[in-house]
């Protein structure tokens, strides 16, 4: 048996800060109660500041990221709208088959893993005319299975520039809380995530923002649906309150967590996520190896897909990584299987635990039989974190 401290440095579910346990630690309460009226009530705001909007609103599911795709498609989109999609990873592709799944027409542009969404390539395919025309496009803001992240702001402007009035549909599971988003500014109309990455909370909420113009499109039309129907649950929020049982012991979890948050500062937790998946990169160039994706720009500050040497199996380092020291890597997915290994460095995570994961893979490695000399990784991020850190000036 394996002592102290379990290192989970999955690209989620992460690591739950010891005040947010404490805060679900609690009797379940009565949830048509004033008490968990006024929790409500409280929540939707701090939501709200973590997607970056003022007129979005913010519905919870007790349920996954994998509920919130469902809940963003069938409450904007009617059976046999077409919608654009490109699949430049494992959750992308997911996204486009649930789409399918539901009964939309789904044109899906395979790009490769590792490639970043591009605005130029989305207006590519948006220029060209179909019938009917695109109802919807579907981007994963942070690719989790390839450690990429596109450039929301930009696919926004190809929207624009050929004129589409397609919806956006922005999946920002592996983003949200620690990477920028800006649901205002990039006029996103429908966001998701869920609980258990930036929040850090364990897996059990599935959370949508939808834009004014997305809830008035819900308002008339939309698929047949009733669970993931948002039109009740933002009636019955109104007063503090959801028409399903809600999980309320995650919700005392995620007021403590959004308080962390604000207490940090979102500009503070944004450049604490840089600092980190900087000191991370260093020491797998100091490795030798590479990471997957094709830009360095676009490389993710919440996971690391790195490229192992092909006669080294992902799957065989990930397994002697947990069951010598502890330590739990991301496994590629999908036609990564065996090539990557994903470093996940999101939510209450710091330098020191940074470099004990490292630590970690560089043992791994070795016992794997890749010829690298101890500490050369883990005193490539620290000379990283030896820098001084980057002073945000944030206005309160």
């Amino acid at each position: 048996m394996i002592r102290g401290r379990p290192f989970l440095q999955i690209p989620g579910p992460t690591n739950v800060p010891d005040t947010v346990l404490r805060a679900m630690d609690r009797p379940v309460i009565d949830h048509r109660s004033p008490e968990f009226a006024a929790l409500t009530r409280e929540l939707l705001p701090g939501l709200r500041r973590v997607f970056g909007t003022h007129e979005g609103a913010v519905i919870l599911y007790p349920a996954s990221g994998t509920g919130a795709w469902e809940a963003a498609l069938t409450n904007v989109l009617a059976p046999g709208d077409r919608v654009l999609a490109f699949n430049y990873g494992h959750f992308a592709a997911g996204f486009a088959q649930t789409a399918r799944d539901l009964g939309y027409r789904v044109d899906e542009v395979p790009l490769r893993w590792g490639q970043a969404l591009t605005g130029a390539v989305v207006a590519e395919h948006l220029a060209r005319p179909v019938t009917p025309p695109y109802r919807a496009l579907l981007v994963v803001h942070n690719e989790t299975s390839t450690g990429v992240t596109s450039n929301i702001a930009e696919v926004r402007a190809a929207l624009d520039a050929v004129g589409s009035d397609a919806l956006l549909l922005v999946d920002a599971v592996s983003s949200l809380g620690s990477l920028p988003f800006q649901f205002d500014a990039w006029r996103v109309d429908v966001a998701l995530t869920a609980s258990q990455k930036g929040l850090m909370l364990p897996p059990g909420l599935g959370i949508v923002c939808a834009s004014p113009r997305a809830l008035a499109v819900a308002e008339r039309g939309g698929s047949p649906r009733h669970f993931f129907d948002w039109r009740p649950i933002v009636r019955d929020n109104a007063a503090g309150f959801f028409p399903y049982t809600p999980a309320t012991l995650l919700l005392f979890g995620l007021r403590e967590a959004l308080r962390l948050l604000d207490e940090e500062g979102l500009e503070h937790v944004y450049a604490r996520h840089q600092r980190l998946a900087d000191g991370v990169r260093a020491a797998v160039r100091a490795w030798g190896l590479g990471l997957l994706p094709e830009d360095p720009a676009t490389c993710s500050n919440t996971v690391s897909a790195v490229v192992l040497p092909p006669a080294l199996d992902s799957d065989a380092l990930i397994a002697r990584a947990r069951e010598r020291f502890g330590l739990a890597l991301g496994v590629g997915l999908g036609r990564l299987k065996g090539r990557v290994v994903r470093l996940g460095h999101l939510g209450a995570l710091n330098e020191l635990e940074v470099l004990a994961m490292l630590a970690g893979v560089e043992l791994a490695l070795r016992e794997c039989g890749l010829a690298l000399p101890l500490g050369r990784g883990v005193a490539a991020a620290q000379e990283v974190f030896l820098q001084p850190a980057v002073q945000v000036a944030t206005a309160r």
